[in-house]
């Protein structure tokens, strides 16, 4: 496959006016001394500062700059998907306009694509330059949980520093806050080359950071909710099926050996309690009732997924 230039660098942005000049003047010079041709798309968030004027007059000057411009905010995710789209170089890097991401780690990770094979490496900020109390230890939590349900075994996995080949980025769709897993969607779509590379990671230099802790909760649910999708997805059945019969044989069980019991005891004479007077009896019956709801939700659930345009989509490697 062709391409039009070797690299492509999208860099999402809100309200980063102060640090566009330098951080483009810093991958201008990392590509001119390696003698990459380049592309760098800027996507502008929303920004209510004078960012867009920034990238305006930088365009206006170079014209292997292009810039996309929201009309609001609309979140990480979505920058990166138009980036995706447009990105046209052989690999595709990702890096924040903070200047915490150095772009003198651009040529290594490009290697480790093109020459080692990899399809996605991964930033590793070894050395964070963050408030370690509000940043590094629920980083390190977030990343253990993350390598725990994806089996991706990656130190960093919400590094804003990345590299792809440029096939992986075509093939996956970023969406409401996922671009945390872009490796994980990566996987799924069938790129299962995936390594990380240690990264130089600096102070920020103006401004303020834009996420608070409270992505590190947004991102747990996140994953847990890609997990499901990219498990449970074309098989829904599979899931809400098994889970509603479990708790219906359960609840069934249970109202069995209650009345059963009852039962017993009474034809031997024996001191029993009415069905009714046992609240283990109004468990059971709710077990029954919940695991009829679920097999009904995993029975709607299918004939969605059945009748969905995304039923037959798979990437195919190669044909002949």
């Amino acid at each position: 496959m062709e391409y039009s230039q070797d690299i492509s660098i999208i860099v999402p942005l809100f309200n980063e006016e102060e640090s566009l000049g330098e951080l483009f003047s810093w991958i201008r010079k990392v590509m001119e001394e390696n003698g990459f041709s380049y592309e760098v798309i800027f996507v502008d968030d929303g920004s209510t500062d004078g960012s867009w004027k920034v990238i305006t007059e930088i365009a206006g000057q170079n014209s292997n700059v292009r810039g996309i411009s929201f009309r609001r905010n609309y979140g990480k995710s979505a920058a990166l998907f138009h980036g995706f789209e447009a990105a046209s170089g052989r690999v595709v890097f990702t890096m924040d306009a903070d200047l915490q991401d150095s772009p003198e780690e651009l040529p290594e990770m490009y290697r480790m694509i093109t020459v080692e094979g990899w399809d996605v490496v991964s930033g590793w900020k070894q050395h964070r330059q963050d408030n370690k109390v509000t940043k590094n230890l629920p980083s390190k939590l977030y990343n253990a949980t993350a390598r725990w349900i994806t089996g991706i075994r990656l130190h960093d996995m919400n590094c804003g520093l990345k590299a792809y080949r440029n096939e992986v980025v075509k093939s996956i769709e970023v969406y409401g806050e996922m671009h945390r897993y872009i490796p994980y969607l990566a996987k799924n779509a069938g790129y299962t080359r995936i390594t990380e590379k240690p990264v130089h990671h600096q102070k920020r230099k103006y401004g303020t950071s834009k996420f608070g802790i409270e992505r590190f909760v947004n991102g747990f649910l996140d994953l847990l909710s890609l997990w499901f999708l990219s498990t449970f997805g074309k098989k829904p059945m599979h899931f809400f099926g098994f889970t509603g019969l479990l708790m219906f044989l359960t609840g069934f069980i249970m109202t069995v050996w209650i009345i059963a019991a009852k039962l017993i005891n009474q034809s031997a004479h024996l001191k029993y309690r009415a069905v009714t007077d046992q609240p283990l009896f109004y468990l059971a019956i709710l077990t029954v009732l919940l695991g009829v709801m679920l097999f009904l939700a995993g029975f709607i659930c299918e004939m969605i997924s059945r009748n969905s345009n995304e039923r037959n989509k798979y990437n195919i490697k190669d044909r002949l």
